[in-house]
């Protein structure tokens, strides 16, 4: 991945559409970079004291998570004024990741984005947690059929993971975004949804680098102990009613307050405005996986 002298960022696109992923370097500039671990080191103790309660607890894939747990995998709402660090504003605007957003996606400004979800992702501390292959917006259950239908979808959205430190967590099936489960998968799955499937791949990043990738890709991810400190986003198309409904489902009615916008630039507060409207039209909260 390379910037030309505009800053435009060209992106695999290729790639991306064989593999259900692409990996981009040097996302932050330097200055922010170093800024983004400090604000993460932040929100990690907040986390582990339980002085933030919106965390990923340890022994639960999805949302809802329970109030306590024996350990946490991860940090919700990083925007969120209450959390007090608006630098994460700054890092989600960031022109890198929202021009490759706008390449994914085929859209020529970030302005046409709509503004989503922004969480961390981390290491237990003693507890190691492991989630099950699973695409995230299709449960798991989908006939065979109707998931080949799904998977057919105009892409609407794309996410990412941005490693501050070495991290091989994620593991993905390449080119499984554009095919339903093989019978030898979905029988593999139906014992076992954490079971290595052929052709999976381990997802290495070094820090700086981002991974974006299909939502609807098979993926799992393993966390050990080792230190893990990943942002993961996620940006939709405006005017997306079914994204701003799955956006529903984690809990973010503080982003409905216009005061959210305060430490936004014009570009954040338009995606924010896009988000809005999609939630005028969506009250109801779509829930994809089972507890």
């Amino acid at each position: 991945m390379t910037a030309d002298e505009n800053n435009a960022v060209q992106v695999d696109l290729a790639g991306f559409e064989r593999d259900g992923f692409v990996i981009i370097d040097d996302v932050l500039p330097p200055a922010l970079f170093e800024a983004a671990k400090q604000a993460c080191e932040e929100a990690v103790e907040k986390g582990r004291k339980g002085e933030w309660p919106h965390r990923r607890i340890v022994g639960k894939a999805f949302p809802p998570w329970p109030a306590a747990g024996p350990d946490i995998w991860g940090i919700q709402h990083l925007m969120h004024p209450d959390l007090g660090l608006p630098l994460f504003k700054q890092i989600y605007t960031n022109p890198k990741l929202l021009s490759t957003a706008c390449a994914i996606l085929g859209v020529q400004s970030p302005e046409s984005l709509q503004l989503e979800l922004f969480n961390l992702l981390i290491n237990p501390h003693t507890t190691p947690f492991s989630l099950p292959y699973h695409r995230d917006t299709i449960p798991a259950a989908t006939p065979a059929d109707e998931e080949a239908k799904l998977l057919t979808r105009p892409r609407t959205g794309t996410q990412y993971n941005l490693a501050l430190y070495d991290d091989a967590c994620l593991i993905v099936v390449p080119g499984s975004h554009r095919r339903p489960k093989t019978s030898e998968e979905a029988e593999a799955l139906s014992k076992d949804d954490k079971t290595p499937l052929k052709d999976e791949i381990k997802v290495i990043l070094k820090p700086n680098q981002a991974v974006f990738y299909e939502n609807d890709i098979l993926h799992r991810a393993e966390y050990n102990t080792l230190q893990r400190v990943t942002l993961h986003g996620s940006l939709g198309m405006e005017g997306q009613v079914e994204r701003a409904r799955m956006v529903l489902q984690h809990g973010v009615d503080y982003l409905k307050s216009e005061s959210f916008t305060d430490g936004l630039d014009d570009t954040g507060k338009k995606m924010w405005s896009n988000l809005m409207e999609g939630y005028g039209k969506s009250d109801q909260v779509a829930q994809i996986h089972a507890d």
